[in-house]
């Protein structure tokens, strides 16, 4: 007999201990696959209690950690936070709070303009680097209604202002694809983080395209929904008319779910609208026969890489083998859409950027004599070059004599992009095109001229002035191996069709890893 205190010796015979170490390596296995799932598989995975939130978020946190020293997609990950609202959410689940919900406890990214109560919301900026909201955006509470876990706060460009996520304050952001190039932008860490594998969902804002086109750059997928759609409340706004919040996924179905859990009306946002259409996931079929689409001919032009152009006729073939009818048609207006998008974003961005003045909030420039001061020290050393670019050229296209030179005639261009897509969509049920005229730019490159950055926008900036819904989605590689993106872009709130025809899209090609290859 063994006496008090004493230890007992266990003896495992080498086979024994083969077997266990065989069980352990296909068990840590098992897990690490756990983060190259969908949100929605996950979510059903968690439901069916063959993994909890809490193990999720563990596994999703290990792949930050090993994975962010390359890709750098995060600003602020909320470890703690995260973990203790994961078993919040866990016991929910096992309570039945959240039976109708697909994406309970799976962990979710979110810009960082996005404001989160109690967790840093800077959005990459020295203005607002130790801002700490005192609460949550409407779309972050409707994500905790849906017990959806968030991990932290991923980069963008400084204030939503541009189109590699290079211009933030804090650090570059590396495509997933090839860290030699961007992940685009605005919202270039949360597609890169959900690309990585660093999240299984993003929330991103499209302002003309921030969300779409570094979906495009990153292989993922991306939706603009209708202006009014989703709520801006808590949304740090860059151009109040054109910014939309939106879903980014590995697939059309989680961003389908994303968007039903955040869409709807809400009074704290005058310009939200009711949904009566918000069962999207409802949506998804493969038959999409009889469907109409266009092609307009200068979306496949000068200027568009030949790669991608090849990618979208292929794309378009495979919607004419489904039984959708195709055809190019012309849609002439959409060539001033840059041009008008600029000068309104910029009018736009001027107005709602002066309440960071060292003031009430912010940055403050510690030496300063009078309030003049203040306020220039404190602006020129709180914002970078490219917001105080377009604040600088917004003052100047709404300063008198030149109002009704530039901006009002840019809202007259813009009323006349709105009446060219409600005429096309009087023949088409969407249109159809690239994303991006361009695959990811190396590093760099677009900072050296950004008239060539914006230039980038021609395709994704006037659906933003149309106010319409856009899903940009993975259609291929080019020679280098990095993805094309298509867009499809609805009649307002049609996000219904453009979903299905994506899902149907995707059907034939399915999801690609980056690190796959």
């Amino acid at each position: 007999m063994m006496g008090r205190g004493e230890k007992m010796e266990i003896t495992i015979k080498p086979e024994m201990a083969k077997k266990i170490e065989i069980a352990d390596k296909i068990e840590r296995a098992k897990k690490t696959q756990i983060t190259q799932i969908t949100a929605c598989e996950l979510g059903k995975l968690i439901k069916e209690r063959k993994i909890s939130a809490v193990e999720a978020m563990e596994e999703q946190l290990a792949a930050i950690k090993k994975r962010e020293t390359d890709y750098q997609c995060y600003l602020t990950v909320a470890e703690e936070e995260a973990l203790e609202e994961a078993k919040r959410v866990q016991a929910g689940i096992d309570s039945g709070m959240y039976a109708d919900s697909p994406l309970a406890g799976v962990p979710i990214a979110v810009k960082d303009n996005i404001c989160t109560k109690g967790i840093r919301t800077t959005c990459a900026s020295k203005m607002l680097e130790n801002f700490i909201p005192p609460y949550d955006a409407t779309v972050i509470r409707r994500l905790k209604e849906a017990g959806m876990v968030m991990i932290g706060k991923v980069n963008m460009d400084e204030f939503a202002m541009g189109s590699t996520t290079e211009t933030s304050y804090f650090k570059q952001t590396k495509n997933p694809w090839d860290i030699t190039r961007v992940p685009g932008g605005s919202s270039g860490g949360a597609a890169a983080a959900v690309a990585a594998e660093e999240a299984f969902l993003a929330l991103g804002s499209d302002t003309g395209g921030s969300i779409r086109q570094p979906s495009s750059f990153c292989g993922v997928t991306g939706l603009k929904p209708t202006y009014g759609t989703v709520s801006r409340y808590g949304l740090i706004a860059y151009a109040s008319s054109l910014d939309q919040i939106g879903p980014i996924g590995r697939d059309v179905t989680d961003c389908a779910a994303l968007l039903e859990a955040i869409a709807g009306s809400d009074p704290y946002d005058s310009t939200c609208v009711a949904s009566k259409t918000s069962a999207y996931r409802g949506a998804l079929g493969n038959d999409i026969s009889g469907m109409r689409i266009g092609i307009p001919n200068g979306y496949l032009s000068e200027g568009l890489e030949e790669a991608v152009k090849e990618k979208i006729l292929k794309a378009s073939e495979v919607f004419e083998q489904k039984g959708a009818k195709v055809e190019f048609f012309d849609l002439p207006a959409f060539t001033y859409a840059i041009p008008a998008y600029y000068v309104i974003a910029s009018a736009e961005a001027s107005s709602n950027l002066s309440r960071f003045d060292g003031v009430k909030y912010g940055y403050r420039t510690p030496e300063f004599e009078n309030l003049k001061e203040l306020y220039e020290k404190t602006r020129s050393e709180g914002f970078g070059d490219e917001v105080k670019r377009r604040m600088m050229i917004g003052a100047f296209v709404l300063s008198s004599g030149y109002y009704d030179a530039y901006y009002n005639k840019a809202l007259k261009v813009k009323a006349v992009i709105k009446k060219a897509f409600d005429q096309a969509f009087s023949n088409y049920d969407m249109i159809l095109g690239p994303t991006a005229p361009t695959t990811a730019p190396k590093l760099g490159e677009s900072l050296v001229d950004p008239l060539k950055m914006y230039l980038g926008d021609i395709y994704t900036v006037s659906v933003n002035l149309a106010g319409l819904p856009a899903i940009s989605l993975p259609c291929g590689e080019d020679g280098n191996g990095m993805p094309v993106g298509m867009q499809l872009i609805g009649k307002p709130f049609g996000e219904k069709i453009i979903l299905q025809a994506a899902y149907s899209f995707e059907q034939t090609r399915g999801y690609k890893r980056p690190f796959d290859r």
